[in-house]
């Protein structure tokens, strides 16, 4: 499974569920976004913006036909100011289902 199928595989009606309910449990968030102009997609600022991470670690990653992740991190890292921001990592466009799940599992 390349990276744009595993994608839509995931259910992304999470972003329906109140977030606060599930924060208080939850040590770690994964942003996964694609690159717009070397950056995150302004709807995951507005996320982020949202809730209150603090104490919590945070991992960006993204996928791009060919930027870099850019300043995502420091981006991330402005609107959560309270949370630790890790590095992250940008994967190709046909990167793995299996490279994604290898990577996603070193944070767990």
């Amino acid at each position: 499974m390349g990276a744009s199928a595993f994608l839509k595989s995931v259910d992304f009606r999470a972003f329906a569920v109140n977030v606060k309910t599930i924060a208080p449990t939850q040590k770690l968030y994964q942003s996964g976004h694609a690159i717009w102009w070397y950056r995150e997609p302004s709807i995951i600022d507005t996320f982020m913006e949202a809730y209150d991470f603090t104490g919590k670690t945070v991992v960006p990653f993204a996928t791009s036909g060919g930027s870099p992740i850019g300043g995502s991190r420091e981006n991330i890292q402005a609107l959560a100011p309270g949370a630790k921001v890790a590095e992250g990592k940008r994967f190709a466009a046909n990167a793995s289902g299996r490279e994604l799940a290898d990577w996603a599992s070193e944070w767990l």
